[in-house]
């Protein structure tokens, strides 16, 4: 496992870093949650990510107990703050010194730590001043609650805002965590750029888009028993943008390329998005230990200038590059 630099920090993650977004606490079991934490650590991933509303704060609660008796020093535990975890009342929600200061409070609980590395606004907050959201940040990082602060899904223009409170109230904003893919790369005209020149890298979510990209769909194909394309509940939805047949025809030509370079498809799609030098994790998720295993081996892994041309080829206007998809919420979900 290779590590790479948070931002303009001296904080160390790992290339890959293991999230339980849609797993831990709802699709698998707690024993198999923990044995993809632990595969996670055997292969050197030392970067966990999760937030409060996973599976309403269970998430949180299945990688603490993962996590016990581990060497605290050793991890690096991301976590994050926006949406509710309660009845959806008035104040439970959004970036409000109160939200914050009460998250913080549940979220130490549940991953039993005395602090997170990393604390992230998991959207932008319409309804509170920036300026309230930086200065509580601020109190909890002095507190020794939070180490470094990130944010997920803001733009460019909201990462230049945060960015200039946190210098003037002596903190680091140093990630920023959103979507990226081959068929997702929003960030790249304008939140990217920003970024570099900010000194904040990217933690990315969803790199093999969310599976597609892994060749398990096929065009004409069945839909595999208990993929995400199966699951009604939401992660049907969520995929149905990439299940066309321009699409699918593009993913079936990525195989012969990962084949070439002794490459699975979803290896390849990982080391793609960690040749953006801007990224300095990208989130993989796991229902069984043995995809951790796989796509670790994505880390490390180089890829030359003609292999990343001929994937570009493939995809070439296929993939969504429109800076304004990257949307805040209108407002608090209450």
């Amino acid at each position: 496992m290779e590590f790479r630099y948070l931002g303009n920090s001296g904080l160390k993650v790992s290339e890959l870093t293991f999230g339980n977004w849609l797993t831990h606490g709802s699709q698998v079991e707690n024993d198999t949650a923990t044995a993809c934490v632990r595969a996670s650590l055997d292969v050197g991933i030392s970067t966990f990510d999760t937030a409060d509303v996973y599976a309403n704060t269970q998430a949180e609660v299945v990688l603490g107990e993962a996590l016990k008796g581990e060497r605290r020093e050793s991890v690096e535990i991301f976590t994050k703050v926006y949406g509710p975890t309660g009845p959806k009342g008035h104040n439970d929600t959004g970036l409000s010194r109160k939200h914050i200061t009460e998250s913080i409070n549940g979220s130490l609980q549940r991953l039993q730590t005395d602090y997170v590395d990393l604390y992230q606004a998991h959207r932008y907050d319409v309804e509170t001043p920036l300026e309230e959201t930086m200065e509580t940040f601020a109190d909890l990082v002095r507190q020794g609650k939070v180490l470094y602060i990130g944010v997920s899904e803001w733009n460019a223009e909201q990462l230049r805002e945060a960015h200039a409170l946190a210098r003037e109230l002596k903190i680091q904003l140093v990630s920023n965590q959103p979507e990226y893919s081959l068929l997702w790369r929003v960030i790249e005209e304008e939140v990217v750029p920003t970024s570099k020149e900010l000194g904040i890298s990217q933690i990315v979510w969803s790199p093999v888009a969310q599976g597609v990209l892994t060749g398990k769909y096929t065009k004409g194909g069945e839909l595999p028993s208990g993929s995400r394309a199966t699951d009604q509940k939401g992660g049907a939805a969520m995929i149905e943008r990439w299940m066309g047949d321009d699409v699918l025809d593009a993913v079936a030509q990525l195989k012969p390329v990962a084949d070439d370079l002794g490459l699975t498809q979803a290896q390849l799609s990982l080391a793609w998005v960690l040749s953006n030098e801007n990224v300095a994790s990208a989130i993989i998720g796991a229902s069984r230990p043995e995809q951790v295993e796989s796509n670790a081996k994505a880390s490390g892994v180089v890829l030359e200038a003609d292999v990343l041309a001929k994937i570009e080829s493939i995809f070439e206007g296929l993939a969504e590059t429109d800076p304004r998809k990257t949307q805040m919420p209108a407002g608090r979900e209450v």
